[in-house]
């Protein structure tokens, strides 16, 4: 029987979530580095068992881990995340000039065919390749020249946050950037182009259709429709048909289209989920009730998925790496809050289940399927 692993990633560690293809029971392992914040963990498509973890502390700063044995065991890697050479500056929250400097790695993506093969998204923004498991690590400097001098931090930070590899053609790659927004290579990080056409930021920046400085929240893409994008921006749930080419609105009857995460069904690609968060200032769901959307027309029509979730006094956050799906039919469908809690659907949403309720504060979750 299948079996599912469900990675996650907190404020003071990362835990493990293992189940059989029913997904009715749980074990729980962790925490792994406990007390030290895991912004993001992920296996490689390639190796179920090689999994990658960012681990940030304050105190000690980035360290990259890494696990041969399904995460059992962890080793450090490589931790050199050296800008390729003059950085130039960006713009700061004041509309000055302001230095690159190195914070911390927001999301690791290895690649579909390679365990050894990976990418990572970067604060300040920069987007960073590994040929050798994370033992080293080079910057894809091209992207920063796609009008960096006009990038600025949102309120998060600066961060690449999101880093989509067409299973079908790994030259092309979409990135997006925190507040800088979309951008695409169709030969493997040699150019950059914005794709932000059609995205509009009335409150966030002068120009409100400008090329760059739109605030993107996430990207998905569904591996067998590598031309179709759905986004959840900073407001507004969009989707582009042509790679980004042009974007256009599909927020439809949410209750709000602010939200962070957003993710794809996989094996319906015109099965969208999102998050409604109440507004940027008030980062909580609407009237403290606990809903994810689903659209299953690509957009415009939303039902609301609440059997399971809290509908009263609920004051959460999900945060933009905090929802994933397996591959497994029925399709299993999760996500965190920054409540500690870990929710599972194992029949596309319809309902839901706590698989876990106190853990830290939760950064990031993916999924492994496992044969």
């Amino acid at each position: 029987m299948s079996q599912v692993r469900v990675l996650v990633g907190t404020r003071k560690g990362a835990f493990i979530l293992s189940s059989d293809g029913k997904r009715q029971r749980w074990e729980v392992s962790g925490p792994h580095f406990a007390g030290l914040e895991i912004y993001h963990i992920k296996g490689s498509p390639a190796d179920p068992d090689r999994i990658y973890a960012s681990q940030v502390s304050d105190w000690f700063g980035q360290q990259i881990q890494r696990s041969n044995d399904g995460g059992r065991t962890w080793e450090p890697v490589g931790n050199e995340f050296a800008y390729d050479g003059e950085t130039g500056t960006h713009q700061w929250y004041d509309g000055t000039q302001h230095p690159w400097e190195f914070k911390r790695v927001w999301h690791i993506e290895p690649s579909h065919g390679d365990p050894d093969d990976l990418y990572a998204g970067i604060e300040d923004a920069g987007l960073f390749r590994s040929l050798d498991g994370g033992r080293t690590w080079r910057e894809l400097p091209a992207l920063r020249g796609a009008r960096g001098h006009l990038w600025q931090p949102g309120a998060g930070g600066m961060c690449l946050h999101t880093i989509i590899v067409d299973p079908g053609n790994p030259q092309r790659i979409v990135v997006a950037i925190s507040a800088a927004g979309a951008f695409r290579t169709t030969d493997g990080g040699v150019s950059w182009e914005p794709i932000n056409r059609g995205l509009k930021s009335a409150y966030e920046i002068p120009d409100p259709e400008a090329a760059v400085g739109h605030c993107v929240h996430r990207i998905a893409m569904h591996p067998s429709r590598p031309g179709t994008l759905f986004m959840q921006k900073h407001w507004d749930v969009m989707r582009s048909d042509n790679g980004g080419d042009m974007w256009y609105e599909i927020s439809g009857n949410l209750p709000s289209d602010f939200g962070f995460p957003i993710d794809v069904h996989a094996h319906e690609p015109e099965t969208i989920y999102v998050v409604p968060i109440k507004s940027d200032s008030e980062h909580y769901p609407p009237d403290g009730k606990l809903c994810v959307y689903r659209s299953r027309t690509g957009g415009h029509e939303w039902e609301a998925l609440t059997d399971g979730l809290p509908q009263q006094h609920c004051y959460v956050n999900v945060l933009r790496d905090a929802m994933a799906v397996d591959a497994l039919d029925p399709c299993g469908v999760y996500f965190g809050t920054t409540g500690g809690q870990v929710y599972a659907s194992a029949n596309g949403g319809d309902s839901w289940t706590a698989v876990v309720r106190d853990l830290p504060a939760v950064l990031s979750v993916e999924v492994q399927t496992l044969e």
